[in-house]
């Protein structure tokens, strides 16, 4: 996911030399990792448990199903899927509730048992919350949503920092039935305001102010904007991370005062596998982000055992993921596998760069040094590789055996049901090893998505109507020789950065939006820190008489209020024209051709209007990066 690794020198560095040896695999059988699966289907190692998987997967998860989650009713239909409809059911007939998956049956276990471990924006400030304390902050904030209105099937929006308040929203949501939805608490009011809008919430959950890197953030003051767009919202929840006061309208309720009031106990409602568990609103090549609906039993069995089998998890290990709630990362390894496991996860408040900066790409290089120096040659490091809408790890080096061969930066090994495959641009399954192309997954799981809010037709366009009959991934991959899957990167125009997935019609909407652009063009770019990057190249408008040094800022600032600052242009290009195909279609595979200085490697461009403009653009990349370099 992300490309940053993770803030060694606030949560790791202290920890060198103090993590044990691998656990050796040689003792660990399959049966003893995975006994539900295993005693079931009478498999004994992982190439056979692997196998039933894919070729026995109703047999595979109604075991685990049963096993490891905790059922008000029983279902009685596996699965019922065909992903040429986009139809997408697992469990039918099963009621369950996650949140007391995720905090009662461990209360009745283990009451005292850490659960999460804040680790606060200053450096040495940790706060422990016990599963016993979460269970009654989650009590005591679901009978408040209830007094309040909330209902079964609301939509709720918490823009709030990682925090125990934050999780304990989150499960409120689930134990009484409401969807939640997620906003990165570093979004602009506008980005706020067009999730709320699409999501057609009336509830909002934020705090006063943030505390993120050393600076104060004025959540509530951007809540306020976004509300100002937003009829639909009856009532903002505040609950105070810092001691200032904020000011507050009609529709305001302090939560921690009303959430005292409630009783520190409260019915769980029974939910149906497929009542939606969440909302969480992803980038889309179209510039309008899209809500990726999950829901209840489904993914929760998925992201606990992905959570357990690729990260080697045992009762009794603290686990950390620094990623933000905001981000899928968040919801399923710092929030609902952890917890769904029994585990202790960290909430990390703060950023990598505070107060030192680290992160490096994750590349053969940066994975040789993490190991060596941060792990001190005895932890496996896994890469990775999955979506919002996969729910949950897909390809990893892990589950294998803790013995089995890692590759340096490459995601390696599907996971227990998941079947990829390589696809060529007439949409024919690519056989044999040594090859690349359109990765796809050849069979549903419980984990993925089931739609897009309100637009099933765009969630079966975008993930099913390319390859029919199989999810498409948006991602091109190698396989080795070995049959290890090598993720090469996006074949859509989505850019990553810092594991923050952007639209670039997302970008270009914003640029376009200057008085001075007339059309716009947004590419990534390889980027030191942030894994990509992105580069804009704008076109003006006749007889704008603006200095280049203030449009660029300009330009920074737009896209810093209307998406985010993370997302503002690394790199900014004026041109003349774009180089276009006689359809008037932007050939942006020639400008990352040029951006990557692969001059040499720009194709076919017969299609092309105009190829001067290519030459125009050459000669002008080589003055702008000249100029960049200077100041």
């Amino acid at each position: 996911m992300s490309p940053l690794l993770v803030a060694a020198s606030r949560l790791l560095s202290s920890c060198v030399g103090k993590f044990p040896s691998a656990r050796s695999s040689s003792t660990v059988s399959v049966t003893a990792y995975m006994p539900e699966a295993a005693a079931f289907l009478g498999v004994r190692d992982y190439p056979g448990l692997r196998d039933h998987s894919v070729k026995q997967p109703e047999r595979f998860w109604a075991a685990l199903a049963r096993g490891r989650l905790s059922w008000i009713t029983p279902f009685h239909t596996v699965s019922d899927c065909d992903l040429g409809q986009g139809r997408i059911r697992w469990f039918e007939g099963g009621q369950l509730n996650v949140s007391v998956n995720c905090i009662d049956r461990h209360v009745h276990v283990s009451p005292d048992k850490v659960a999460l471990i804040w680790e606060r924006d200053e450096p040495g400030t940790q706060v422990k919350v016990t599963y016993r304390q979460l269970l009654e902050v989650t009590c005591r904030l679901a009978n408040t949503l209830k007094r309040q209105g909330v209902r079964k099937g609301d939509r709720v929006v918490i823009y709030m920092p990682a925090s125990p308040m934050a999780v304990a929203s989150m499960l409120a949501c689930a134990r009484i039935g409401a969807v939640h939805t997620v906003v990165f608490a570093g979004f602009s009011a506008e980005a706020l305001a067009n999730r709320i809008q699409d999501a057609q919430s009336e509830t909002v959950i934020t705090t006063n102010q943030a505390l993120r890197g050393g600076r104060i953030i004025e959540l509530k003051k951007t809540v306020d904007q976004a509300v100002k767009l937003c009829p639909s919202v009856k009532r903002v929840l505040v609950a105070m991370r810092t001691e200032n006061k904020v000011p507050m309208s009609n529709i305001d309720i302090p939560l921690e005062e009303e959430m005292m009031k409630e009783e520190a106990a409260c019915d769980p409602v029974a939910m149906e596998s497929e009542d939606m568990l969440f909302l969480l609103y992803t980038s889309g090549s179209t510039g309008k982000p899209k809500g990726v609906v999950h829901t209840q039993a489904g993914y929760l069995l998925y992201t606990s055992l992905t959570h357990r089998y690729v990260f080697d998890y045992h009762d009794g290990d603290v686990f950390g993921c620094v990623a933000d709630i905001g981000w899928i990362t968040g919801h399923s390894y710092v929030v609902y596998g952890p917890l769904c496991n029994g585990g202790t996860t960290v909430l990390f408040e703060s950023t990598p760069v505070y107060p030192n900066p680290v992160g490096e790409p994750i590349n053969a290089e940066a994975w040789d040094w993490y190991y060596k120096v941060v792990g001190d040659s005895r932890c496996p490091v896994v890469d990775t590789w999955w979506q919002t809408e996969t729910g949950g790890i897909c390809i990893a080096p892990r589950p294998a055996g803790n013995d089995a061969k890692i590759v340096p930066a490459m995601a390696m090994r599907p996971f227990f049901g998941i079947e990829p495959v390589l696809m060529d641009e007439q949409g024919r399954r690519l056989e044999g090893n040594k090859v690349t192309g359109s990765l796809c997954i050849a069979k549903p799981w419980p984990g993925m998505a089931r739609t897009i809010y309100n637009d099933h037709e765009r969630f079966v366009n975008t993930y099913f109507k390319p390859y029919p009959n199989h999810f498409f991934t948006g991602d091109g991959a190698y396989r080795s020789g070995e049959g290890y899957y090598q993720i090469t990167g996006r074949l859509d125009d989505v850019i990553n950065i810092s594991g923050h997935r952007l639209g670039t019609a997302e970008i270009e909407g914003a640029v376009n939006q200057h008085r001075a652009v007339a059309e716009s063009a947004a590419i990534g770019c390889a980027h030191e820190f942030k894994g990509e990057g992105s580069y804009v190249f704008i076109v003006l408008k006749d007889g704008i008489g603006i200095a280049e040094d203030t449009i660029n800022k300009e330009l920074k600032d737009i896209v810093s209020q209307k998406i985010a600052k993370y997302a503002a242009p690394d790199h900014i290009q004026i041109v003349k024209r774009l180089p276009k195909t006689r359809s008037g279609k932007i050939m942006r595979r020639v400008l990352r051709k040029i951006v990557e200085n692969k001059i040499d490697e720009l194709g076919d461009l017969t299609t092309l209007d105009d190829h001067t403009a290519v030459e125009e653009i050459v000669a002008g990349h080589e003055r702008t990066l000249e100029k960049e370099a200077k100041d």
